[in-house]
């Protein structure tokens, strides 16, 4: 560590000085007690005094402070990747101070987000436990009401089989999208980049929803007639992934006789945004910024009589985040909720 030293010597000044006058004074009652006063000796001795005891006041004050803040950085060096490792040792106490001081900041923040993770963190651990143990407790109740004897009645196997092969195509649609999202993470995503019609994607979608849409007396339509193609450059097998998952979560928290409506409009920058607005329960404002969080759901108990892995917010906002693009959500609590989302026009 190198040693930067203080530009200011007022200490040492001062104390040279307080130990030369009071030399030269008495050596100047010494030397008229003796009768013998030479004023020339009495200035060079003085003068000689102040600047050896400037020098070894200075050297040994620096020193001094040097060795004891020198163990402060050594100590706090001792955290792993601190910042203050590679940085000279300041005997300046004002700079040290706020060195310490930024310091302290910077721990108590990285304190506080690590305590936040650490939340979210049992809080995923508790949502993929539940969410997991709901259809393996389904599929092991019926293979254990088989094997006490429902086996035997033919239409019971029948039946109980078929639901507990549901529970099993609940457990792998889970995983599957846990899978999908991990390679997200990691930067595995593939994109097969094409140019396509926004405008038959979003039908497309609207025709595979349209039974259970109609199911809740939903609605689906775009908020204008599209008479000419809307053409974007991305990938459109994942794009549609994203428009049926923002539709199907309209459909899912939608009221009855509601409606869920597209929107597509231009933006800057050769851009557009496609907007999924309805017209259901909306979301508290304290939800909102937690909703693309995996299993995360706003309503705790009864979301999850909808079905749906709890990833489909999580997925969706990862696709886009993949197309360096921007994904959004406004929401009034009891009048809907709109998520929107920006594409590349193609050229």
């Amino acid at each position: 560590m190198n040693i930067k030293f203080k530009k200011s010597y007022r200490f040492a000044v001062k104390s040279a000085s307080y130990i030369s006058l009071f030399s030269a004074a008495m050596l100047t009652a010494l030397l008229c007690f003796m009768h013998t006063v030479n004023w020339l000796f009495i200035f060079v001795f003085t003068f000689s005094l102040f600047v050896f005891a400037f020098f070894v006041l200075q050297y040994r004050v620096e020193h001094f402070i040097y060795r004891r803040v020198k163990k402060i950085y050594d100590d706090i060096s001792l955290l792993e990747a601190s910042p203050m490792r590679s940085k000279p040792v300041m005997t300046d106490m004002a700079t040290l101070t706020r060195e310490l001081e930024k310091f302290a900041r910077d721990k108590k923040l990285e304190i506080e987000t690590l305590k936040v993770q650490e939340e979210y963190r049992r809080e995923f651990l508790g949502n993929v436990s539940h969410e997991l143990k709901t259809p393996l407790f389904t599929v092991q109740g019926y293979l254990l009401t088989l094997l006490d004897g429902a086996m035997n009645d033919k239409t019971l196997r029948k039946k109980y089989l078929q639901r507990a092969e549901k529970g099993v195509e609940r457990l792998i649609y889970i995983v599957q999208d846990l899978d999908m999202i991990s390679k997200m993470e990691v930067g595995d995503l593939n994109l097969n980049y094409t140019r396509f019609n926004i405008v038959e994607l979003i039908q497309n979608v609207f025709d595979l929803l349209e039974m259970k849409a109609d199911s809740k007396n939903i609605i689906l339509m775009f908020d204008m007639k599209y008479i000419k193609p809307i053409m974007v450059y991305a990938d459109q097998d994942k794009v549609q992934q994203v428009v049926t998952n923002l539709v199907m979560n309209s459909i899912k928290y939608g009221k009855e006789d509601g409606t869920t409506e597209i929107s597509i409009e231009d933006l800057v920058n050769n851009k557009v945004i496609v907007r999924v607005k309805d017209n259901g329960e909306g979301i508290e404002q304290k939800h909102i910024p937690r909703l693309f969080e995996r299993f995360y759901r706003v309503d705790k108990s009864g979301a999850r009589t909808e079905g749906g892995s709890g990833l489909g917010l999580a997925i969706v906002k990862h696709i886009i985040e993949a197309h360096d693009e921007k994904i959004y959500v406004e929401s009034n609590f009891g009048q809907g909720s709109e998520f929107s989302f920006t594409l590349e026009k193609a050229k």
